[in-house]
Order: C-alpha cells, then structure tokens, then sequence
C-alpha cells in the first residue's frame, strides 16, 4: 500500500502545481496572461502533434499535414525514390492504386504486403473466396487474412503490377508494404535516417 501511494506523490504534487498556479493567476494580471498563452501554445502544439501523427492513417488529415508541412515528402531523386524517418522512428510512403492514395508503413520484417479491409474496398481489391485462408503470424497472435491481387501498385517512381497482397479486418486501419515488394526493387537500403528504394525500371512519378 506504502509503494502505491508513493508512485502517486508526483500527480498530487502535479495537481498542487496547477492549482498554485491558478491561484496566483487570478491574483495577478500578469501571471494570468503569461498563464493563457502557455496553455494557448501547448493547445496549438498538441492539435499540430496529433494531426501528423493522424495523417498517416486518414487521408484528410494527411492533406492538412502536407498544407502544414508537418512531414517531410518522399522525394525522387534521379532514379531513386528517398523516404525520410518519421517522428516515429519508422518509414512512411505514399502509396497509390489507381485513384486511391494511402500512407502505408514499410516493414521489411513483413513476408507479405497487407491491407486493410477498408484500403482493399476503396480501390477495388477483391480478396480470393477461398476456403483456406492465410494464418498470418504478428505480434499480437495468429490472424486468418484472404489473399488478393493488386494490378497496379505506385510509390514515387516504381511501379509493381500484379502484387500479391493479403487483406483482413484484424488489419485495422493499418496498411504495411512487405517484404514481397521490396523484393522486387533494383535495391533498397536505409542510408541514415533516409530510406531509399531503387527500381529496376524507373517510372515517371505521377
């Protein structure tokens, strides 16, 4: 019981912090104003924090992070298309199946590429009826996930036609490029916090 009430001493002190704090602001007019634009900047900093972390899942709060430059684009480069680190240590690109645009996670710990129910019915991914589904092995356990086709797949400058993917509803809103795209490339590498991806046939980027 001792060490529970312990480990709660820093959020009372915390508490006793703000409360000071609130107090002094109504005494003092200064202190007051000082107090709001704190809070006025921390509010702003924890909505433009949230909106880049949402925009690699939600295209509309994608475009908002674009317009605000909150992450930087991937880039071609010559023959090369360059991805830089996210904030969250991981590579993000932009993915494109036809009209349809995604920002998928590569994981080069992925066998296969997999999308979401939601990404494979926006761009018209039919999954296989097949009685047997793939048993996917991830972090959180086993998960049954159908098979399916894509006919054409874009990122910066590569393009990869008819790419085995696997689609399932245990997917969530993720959406990961595999190790089976990877494959495919001329190269890849990780140079810094750079990563770059080479085609065996450079496409103009569209």
């Amino acid at each position: 019981m001792a060490d529970g009430f312990a480990g709660s001493v820093p959020l009372y002190l915390l508490i006793a912090g703000v409360v000071v704090v609130l107090l002094l602001a109504r005494r003092f007019r200064l202190v007051g104003q000082i107090v709001s634009f704190a809070l006025m900047v921390g509010g702003i900093g924890l909505a433009v924090m949230l909106i880049g972390e949402r925009g690699r899942f939600d295209p509309a709060f994608a475009r908002v992070a674009k317009f605000l430059h909150l992450d930087q684009d991937q880039a071609v480069v010559g023959k090369e298309t360059r991805i830089p680190m996210a904030s969250d240590g991981h590579f993000w690109v932009a993915v494109k199946f036809g009209q349809v645009e995604r920002r998928m996670l590569v994981d080069s710990g992925a066998t296969v590429t997999a999308l979401s129910t939601e990404t494979a019915s926006a761009a018209g991914i039919e999954a296989a009826n097949s009685p047997f589904p793939m048993i996917i092995q991830t972090a959180n356990g086993s998960i049954r996930a159908q098979t399916a086709t894509v006919p054409e797949l874009r990122i910066g400058n590569i393009v990869a036609r008819d790419l085995p993917i696997v689609t399932s509803p245990a997917f969530g809103d993720m959406d990961v490029v595999g190790m089976n795209f990877l494959s495919r490339l001329k190269s890849w590498r990780v140079e810094g916090r750079t990563l770059i991806l080479t085609p065996n046939h450079p496409q103009s980027a569209s």
